[in-house]
Parts: C-alpha cells; sequence; structure tokens
C-alpha cells in the first residue's frame, strides 16, 4: 500500500530515530532516547498488532535464574562471567521497578522453587554439592544468600522430597508492564505504529532508508530490537536463533501454589494465576523444531506439559487446558546480550537468551545510549 501525503508528512517524515520492535527493549530504548535527545522525532515500528517476540508471550518470572541453569552456564562462562549475567538480570528488572512501579507491573517477590524429578537425583546432588559456592559468588548481586533448601510440597508428585529455593526471585504481569511502557512512551511524544513489517534496510552516508513491502522511509539512525526475528534482517550478523516457547494455562484448580517453580534445569516453568496454572517450556525435547518463528504448538511439547500436570504438578485435579500459545526468545553461544553498533547509524540490542524480562529494560537503555558515544 503507498502511502498518502497526509501519512508520509505525519510519521515518516525528518525521523532522527527508528526503532524496530515495539516490545520491552524497544520501548526500553525509545524512553530512554527521549531522555537524550529531547527534541529529536523517534518512531518505533512493529509488524504485528502486538508485540511479535515473548514481551508479552512470557511466564512473568524475574527470572535470574535456577541454581542448575547456572550450574550449567557455569560449564561456558568463568565465575566472573556468570556473576556479571545474574548481577545484569538484577538490575535490570531494578531499573525496570523504578521506571514504572510495582504496582503498574503487579510485581511481587514470592520467591522462586527448583523442583526435581526423581528421576534427577543427580542433578540434585550436584546442586546440593555447589549451592553454598554459587551463593558466595552471588552475594554481593543480591545482598544476601539466594539459594536454600527446602521441603518440597507433599501435594507435588513425583519429585525429591527437598526443592531449591530462590529468596529473590519475582514475578509480574507481562501484559501490564507493556502497556505502562506504551503509555510513557506516547506520553514522551514517541510515535508508535503497529502493522509495519520491516523487510530490510539500506545505509548511505548521511541516511538510513527502511524498506517494508511498498514502502519506505528514511531516518538518520536506527535501532534493532528484533531478539529471536534478528536473522531476518540481518543474517549471520545477528548471532542469534530464534527459540519458541510453548505454553498453556487451565482451568481454575482446586490446589494453592505460591511463587514461581522450574523444572529440569529450568526447561519447564510454572506459577499460578487466578487460581490457573501457568505451564511453559519443553523446548530440550525438539531443540530444532522449536528452533522457529512460527506462532504454532505442537503435540510432543503439549503432550508432555498436560502429563507434568497431571502427574506432578496438580494431580488428581479436574482441569481443562484453556489456553496455549507461544512467544519467541533469541538465543545465541552466549548468554551475554548483543549491544553493539553495527555502524555509524545502525545498531542493535538481541539475543536475551530467554532471560528478556529481567534484562529487557536494561538492554533498551544501554541500546539507547550507543547513539551518543
Amino acid at each position: 500500500m503507498k502511502l498518502s501525503y497526509w501519512e508520509e508528512q505525519t510519521w515518516f517524515t525528518q525521523v532522527d530515530f527508528s526503532l524496530v520492535g515495539a516490545g520491552l527493549v524497544g520501548l526500553n530504548a525509545a524512553l530512554r532516547l527521549r531522555q537524550l535527545h529531547p527534541d529529536k522525532r523517534i518512531l518505533v515500528v512493529e509488524r504485528g498488532p502486538l508485540p511479535s517476540g515473548a514481551s508479552t508471550r512470557n511466564a512473568g518470572f524475574a527470572c535470574f535464574g535456577s541454581l542448575s541453569e547456572l550450574l550449567a552456564d557455569a560449564e561456558s562462562h568463568r565465575p566472573e562471567e556468570l556473576r556479571d549475567l545474574v548481577l545484569k538480570r538484577y538490575q535490570g528488572i531494578q531499573y525496570l521497578r523504578s521506571l514504572l512501579g510495582d504496582r503498574a507491573l503487579r510485581y511481587t517477590n514470592k520467591g522462586g522453587h527448583e523442583l526435581f524429578l526423581e528421576k534427577d537425583q543427580q542433578l540434585f546432588e550436584a546442586c546440593e554439592a555447589q549451592l553454598q559456592e554459587i551463593n558466595a559468588l552471588l552475594y554481593e548481586v543480591f545482598g544476601g544468600e539466594a539459594f536454600t533448601l527446602q521441603k518440597a510440597a507433599s501435594h507435588f508428585k513425583g519429585v525429591l522430597p527437598l526443592q531449591i529455593s530462590h529468596a529473590y526471585e519475582g514475578e509480574l504481569h507481562p501484559g501490564f508492564m507493556m502497556q505502562a511502557l506504551l503509555e510513557k512512551a506516547q506520553e514522551a511524544g514517541i510515535v508508535v505504529l503497529t502493522g509495519v513489517d520491516v523487510t530490510g534496510f539500506e545505509e548511505s552516508a548521511s541516511s538510513v532508508e527502511v524498506f517494508t513491502s511498498g514502502r519506505s522511509w528514511k531516518t538518520e539512525h536506527l535501532l534493532l530490537a528484533t531478539n529471536g526475528f534478528s536473522a531476518q534482517l540481518l543474517g549471520e550478523k545477528a548471532e542469534v536463533l530464534p527459540a519458541r516457547a510453548q505454553v498453556l494455562l487451565t482451568s481454575p484448580v482446586k490446589e494453592t501454589i505460591n511463587g514461581c517453580f522450574h523444572l529440569d534445569r529450568g526447561y519447564f516453568y510454572f506459577r499460578q494465576i487466578e487460581n490457573r496454572i501457568l505451564l511453559g517450556g519443553g523446548r530440550h525435547l525438539d531443540i530444532d523444531g522449536e528452533t522457529s518463528t512460527e506462532a504454532a504448538t505442537t503435540e510432543l511439547i503439549q503432550n508432555r506439559l498436560e502429563e507434568l500436570l497431571r502427574e506432578v504438578i496438580v494431580p488428581g485435579e479436574n482441569f481443562e487446558v484453556e489456553r496455549r500459545w507461544t512467544g519467541v526468545m533469541g538465543v545465541g553461544k552466549q548468554k551475554k546480550p548483543l549491544v553493539k553498533a553495527l555502524s555509524d547509524r545502525v545498531y542493535c540490542g538481541i539475543r536475551l537468551g530467554g532471560m528478556g524480562v529481567a534484562l529487557g529494560s536494561l538492554v533498551g537503555k544501554e541500546l539507547a545510549e550507543l547513539t551518543v558515544r
């Protein structure tokens, strides 16, 4: 569709900063740009009617990392690198809370708990053996000991009697989070347009031309906050692959479950929402198949999620699955986000490694700050 004169003049003329992706990273970057450049024109575009990645399609965990996840990360990261990863996540959540407030986020600190299936005795023992070492490594990050051994609730079945709890884990409402960010962006005079699917860009000495199907516009600077979709614009330069996460939500159940829970090295996660159970994960059951941007669920993973519900999480309960959905994360060989200038006018803040809620606000801030270096 060709733009009218009025559309072009109103939204696509003399644009100083264009951001692709109106998720957590993109809107935080736009807000920080407004602080740094009060008089500049800032345009945020999003391919779908709502954020297309995982910003509103996750489980709403603060997600600093369960102990078994951190031990897995320790295999490819030095201790100081692991500490810095967790520090970034913690700082990201604190920045988000200071920006929006806990009430807008519906943020609560109920703690996190890692359960271990009976078949995972060896994994539990490995975690138990290194619990104090990880606590010491992260003590200054949290200001206390994060992990403790606790008795697992008796209503869970097929799990070991002890769980490993995280005192600082929190949860929030991703939808209200994004709504609050969008309202702040609009109040700051930032233009956010949905239904704009960017297909490419071309940089010149004086500007960057951004292409969509049937239209284009020129911008002084282009910031990419496309995470799991980044390879579609950057190819191999993205250094990121899509990682689809599948989620389901049950009808109300009788059991009360408090806090955020992880199973199987963080590959499964669940919490309670309005007496319903939200359960997601299972990507490790089919890594190749879940390296996808397609918004589709699969029988393999959905069956396993339901099996966990019926056999482990709420055994004996009669419930229905009321809703199923997917979100697309961005992962790579390293857990550290990729925030860098790709050229004099193009920048990216991507590869959040499945920790977008914790990292997104800080990555957005750092992305915007690249424009003044």
